[in-house]
């Protein structure tokens, strides 16, 4: 079954569910009414939403957001008490009635075809209408243009339902604006800190590594000075290989050349020839992505790969890039030990640095494995 196709079924299977949830909620909102007027009447102002109608109301709007969630991708955060509760379903009764006549019509329509097709067939004429290539052909295009217009209707009622559980159980404009804000500000101070840690790591690196082999390579060329000795001089010369190597590898952790010069794949291509662990990369991407998103990609797959090298004890690598205009996605699946900690330094490094691109980072790393790092990031 195709992709299209498994979503057509879930849409139908969900408006059919729909349905019947919506013939349950007109009973409930019909017992509910004269229960709110007395609880309005009598509660000398406060308007208190009695028990048994907040709990069902409560339950009701549960199993819609479930609905929605599981088979029209609709999986907004919600956030309602009864009242909210109560004014969702006020709304979304008639919609789910809606989206339960038009597929009954569907279903009217299709038994009706074949019975006229079957009529024909065995000469018990369906309301006396006789077969004729006219006739047929008048019935086919009829039809097809009426499934049309219901499916048409189908996926405005699956909007609707959509749009109706957005603004009855989302957040307001202002609540919203308030956690933007609030995760701007977060996102913010852990870019911050993202980059000090990777200062930290250059100054470590350049540290106990490049500092301490150039200090080497100095008292080397002293010694050699004083006492004229070929091997020094020739020790001296590899020290000097040795320390120049190492600075050519915290520069290219830094950040590799091969990312401005020749892309993405090119700069995975390196990761993987410098890894001590095979790596197969699956590259499917037709542009360039942004140079942001190509970076934080790029770091993605590197520290993943380091850890599985170092750390899990794999013997396979697999990295798959992927995505379109809108969103690149990457996915790191290595077969090692696992138990990978995502609050480990490395992954909560990179957990940053996805954030600050609005993008969305996963480690499932289960004792025995296989660990898996999913990152979305998106283009625009």
């Amino acid at each position: 079954m195709t992709d299209s196709a498994r979503r057509l079924v879930l849409a139908a299977v969900g408006l059919a569910l729909g349905a019947a949830t919506a013939a349950a909620e007109l009973v409930l909102l019909t017992v509910a009414a004269p229960l709110m007027a007395y609880a309005v009447a009598f509660s000398r102002g406060q308007r208190s939403v009695p028990r048994g109608v907040a709990d069902a109301a409560t339950a009701m709007t549960r199993l819609e957001t479930r609905r929605l969630a599981r088979f029209h991708g609709h999986a907004e955060a919600a956030e309602y008490g009864p009242v909210r509760s109560l004014a969702y379903l006020v709304l979304r009764t008639p919609i789910g009635l809606l989206g339960g006549v038009i597929l009954l019509l569907i279903a009217y329509g299709a038994v009706s075809g074949i019975r006229l097709l079957v009529g024909w067939m065995t000469g018990d004429y369906l309301d006396g209408i006789e077969f004729s290539w006219f006739i047929a052909a008048y019935m086919i295009v009829f039809g097809l243009i009426l499934l049309f217009v219901a499916v048409q209707g189908l996926v405005g009622v699956v909007a609707l339902e959509r749009k109706v559980a957005r603004r009855c159980l989302g957040p307001s404009p202002l609540e919203a604006y308030e956690r933007r804000i609030a995760q701007l500000s977060v996102t913010r101070a852990e870019v911050v800190e993202a980059v000090d840690d990777e200062r930290r790591r250059i100054e470590r690196d350049l540290h106990d590594g490049v500092q301490q082999r150039l200090v080497a390579l100095g008292m080397l060329i002293g010694r050699a000075r004083r006492s004229g000795n070929g091997d020094l001089l020739r020790q001296a010369h590899e020290e000097s290989q040795r320390a120049l190597e190492e600075l050519r590898e915290v520069a290219w952790r830094v950040y590799p050349a091969a990312l401005d010069g020749d892309g993405l794949r090119a700069a995975l291509e390196t990761v993987a020839e410098r890894s001590p662990v095979p790596v197969k990369i699956e590259y499917d991407l037709d542009g360039r992505p942004p140079h942001a998103v190509e970076t934080a990609a790029y770091f993605v797959v590197c520290e993943a790969v380091n850890n599985a090298g170092k750390h899990s004890g794999a013997r396979l690598v697999t990295v798959r890039i992927g995505g379109d205009e809108r969103m690149i996605d990457v996915r790191i699946e290595d077969d090692g030990t696992g138990g990978a900690d995502p609050s480990g330094g490395g992954l909560a490094g990179l957990a940053r640095r996805v954030a600050a691109l609005d993008g969305t980072f996963g480690v499932d790393s289960p004792p025995g494995g296989p660990t898996v790092i999913t990152a979305g990031l998106p283009c625009a």
